[in-house]
C-alpha cells in the first residue's frame, strides 16, 4: 500500500457505532499521550456555538460523558439547549470522530463517586473556582483554595452541589479516516427507529 492510511469502507466498520468507537480509542492507546481529550461543542438557546476542550471521564455502548462546574459557559448553555457535539481526533492515525446528541446530567451517585476518586487538589479547586465568572486576579483564585485546605484540611472535599456529570445520548456519528488528495473517507451512523444505519458520504 502506497499511502500511509488505512482505507475505510463501509463493510470495514462494526454494525453498532459503539463498538467501532471502541476499537478506534483502544488502536489509540499506544499513539496518543492524552486519548481522552475531546472538543465539546454547544449553543444557545439562540444557536450561538462556543467550543472547548474537556476530557472524556465515561463511555459505555449508551452515552459518552465528563464532568464540569453546571454554572460554567457550557452548563448554562446545557441547561438551555441540551444538545452537544463531541470530537475525539488522533492526529497519528489520521482519525476523527464526530459524536452529536442530546444531553442529561449524571446521578448525584455517579457524580459524587467520580469526584471521590479525583486528587485533592482537584477536588479543593473545584470548590474554589467560580467557572467563566469573572476573576480580579489569580491570587484571588488561589486564597480561596488555600481557606478551603484549612476548612477541610482533617476530612474529605465534599462535591460542590453545582459540579457534576452530563451524558451526551448520540443519534449520529461520523468516522472519518485521512486518505491522500483530501479524499478522505467518511462513514456516518444514523439511529432510525432504535436501530444504527450506516452509509458513506463525500469527503
Amino acid at each position: 500500500m502506497s499511502e500511509r492510511w488505512v482505507p475505510l469502507d463501509v463493510t470495514d466498520t462494526d454494525s453498532n457505532p459503539f463498538v467501532q468507537f471502541q476499537r478506534w480509542f483502544d488502536e489509540a492507546k499506544d499513539v496518543m499521550t492524552e486519548r481522552e481529550a475531546v472538543a465539546l461543542a454547544t449553543a444557545t438557546s439562540e444557536g450561538v456555538p462556543s467550543v472547548r476542550m474537556v476530557l472524556l471521564r465515561h463511555h459505555d455502548d449508551t452515552s459518552f460523558g465528563w464532568y464540569t462546574n453546571y454554572d460554567s459557559r457550557k452548563g448554562r448553555e446545557l441547561g438551555t439547549n441540551p444538545r452537544a457535539s463531541l470530537l475525539w481526533y488522533c492526529e497519528p492515525l489520521g482519525r476523527q470522530i464526530r459524536i452529536e446528541g442530546d444531553v442529561e446530567k449524571m446521578s448525584f451517585a455517579e457524580s459524587n463517586e467520580y469526584f471521590s476518586s479525583r486528587p485533592r487538589g482537584s477536588q479543593l479547586g473545584a470548590r474554589a473556582s467560580k467557572q467563566s465568572d469573572l476573576l480580579d486576579s489569580r491570587a484571588t483564585l488561589e486564597e480561596r483554595v488555600r481557606e478551603y485546605g484549612l476548612l477541610y484540611h482533617d476530612q474529605d472535599v465534599p462535591r460542590p452541589a453545582n459540579w457534576g456529570g452530563y451524558r451526551l445520548l448520540p443519534n449520529r456519528f461520523e468516522f472519518w479516516q485521512h486518505r491522500e488528495d483530501r479524499l478522505h473517507d467518511r462513514i456516518v451512523y444514523r439511529e432510525f427507529d432504535e436501530a444504527w444505519r450506516r452509509s458513506r458520504i463525500s469527503p
